[in-house]
């Protein structure tokens, strides 16, 4: 069976305002032609499928519509799981509907034999069986005590998820040994595995600080023939093993990720194993950071107006001299162009004010971890008791990220 990995779209997520609606389409449509092309016969969405867990009617058409298009392409199977990102009431609303699609939807932890997905030829052969395992979210699988450390709940979450793929890997092998035959067997997972590589501005560094949530290379069941993971953007193997994989986000989701390579993962399941390879991931829209003195800044975007680019600029200016008027500048610069700056950051006067607002910064200049380090420092907190607090902190963070995906539930 030939097999399409992908995870991370975040459908609906703008860029510092700007919305990403014809990117998101446009790589959709591209993925229907991969599809066709490759003779794709199953496609695994691992987790994130929007960007938050009431996605706008926009992206609400994109998908439906691209799932329907799926069966028209020759894909006989979609896959999808929710991630931390996605509600998971949303996404299994139409399940039952989508079933007649040949979707299969695993949005929340069930019972391990309920995640298990078979997938079957176009004889109506078992051919593959999936363990379609969801984000696991804390609730699920660790229960809160009083009086537990920070490192005592990081140990209960990665046991419970440890027992969970241990669990659905067992019934996995079950279902195999009832068929009579050596079907392969292929995971699915939204997670952060220890060691993983992130970027800046991604959404996913600042929900993870010493073990909370890092779930070590080794938690997965030696069952599993491939492992299609989601959760970080940036297309990576876990532990050097080509069977068990990041896809990564297809689009850059910040300017942390611009001029990344893109891709989704083919692969080839049969009786012999796996084979895996990369198909790149076109940049639909250009992204480019412009660092430095205003004569390197210039000089840049001079560059790029005589290449007619159309390209979506961050600039953050690093010069000695004070400019008070940099927006303007920038501003005429661009003017009459296709560069479009989002993003305009004065390191200067951020290094004046210190821990206050810059008069052009805005909150979009500043993660939540910055504005929380500006507090511990305009109260004056203790280096000893910083570390605490930001770890603290940012668990609250994490659980607001659940709270927001499940709230309309």
């Amino acid at each position: 069976m030939k097999i399409l990995h992908t995870s991370d779209w975040h459908i609906g997520r703008a860029l510092y305002g700007r919305k990403r609606y014809q990117e998101f389409e446009r790589f959709l449509d591209w993925l229907i032609d991969c599809i066709k092309n490759e003779g794709i016969e199953a496609l695994l969405i691992a987790g994130d499928v929007f960007d938050n867990g009431t996605p706008s009617n926009r992206a609400l058409e994109l998908y439906y519509r691209f799932l329907c298009r799926c069966a028209g392409a020759g894909c006989r199977h979609v896959v999808v799981i929710a991630g931390n990102h996605d509600s998971p009431s949303l996404l299994n609303a139409p399940r039952e509907v989508l079933r007649f699609l040949n979707v299969h939807v695993v949005g929340c932890m069930t019972e391990a034999g309920d995640e298990l997905v078979l997938l079957d030829d176009a004889q109506g052969r078992p051919q593959l069986i999936v363990c379609a395992v969801p984000y696991l979210r804390d609730r699920d699988i660790r229960r809160a005590e009083a009086g537990e450390t920070f490192e005592d709940k990081g140990r209960k979450l990665v046991e419970g998820i440890r027992d969970h793929y241990r669990q659905v890997g067992e019934a996995a092998l079950a279902r195999r040994a009832e068929m009579g035959g050596s079907l392969p067997i292929v995971a699915m997972g939204h997670l952060f595995t220890s060691g993983g590589r992130t970027v800046e501005g991604d959404g996913v560094r600042e929900l993870y600080v010493g073990t909370l949530g890092q779930a070590p290379a080794d938690i997965f069941p030696d069952c599993f023939d491939y492992l299609a993971l989601g959760h970080l953007h940036v297309a990576q193997l876990v532990s050097g093993s080509q069977t068990r994989r990041y896809s990564g986000s297809p689009l850059p989701m910040s300017f942390g990720e611009a001029g990344q390579r893109k891709i989704v993962v083919a692969l080839e399941v049969d009786a012999d194993g796996v084979r895996t390879g990369e198909i790149v991931v076109p940049c639909f829209q250009q992204l480019a950071t412009l660092r430095g003195d205003w004569d390197s800044i210039s000089r840049r975007m001079g560059t790029l107006k005589k290449e007619h680019a159309s390209v979506w600029l961050e600039v953050i200016y690093e010069g000695d001299e004070l400019l008070g008027d940099l927006q303007e500048r920038l501003r005429e610069l661009a003017d009459g162009t296709s560069l479009e700056i989002l993003r305009a950051k004065n390191m200067r006067l951020v290094e004046r004010t210190l821990s206050r607002m810059a008069s052009e910064e805005t909150l979009d200049d500043l993660t939540v971890d910055d504005v929380f380090a500006r507090c511990l420092a305009s109260h004056e907190v203790p280096p000893e008791q910083q570390a605490e607090l930001v770890a603290a902190f940012r668990e609250t963070v994490a659980a607001l990220h659940e709270d927001a995906a499940l709230g309309e539930a």
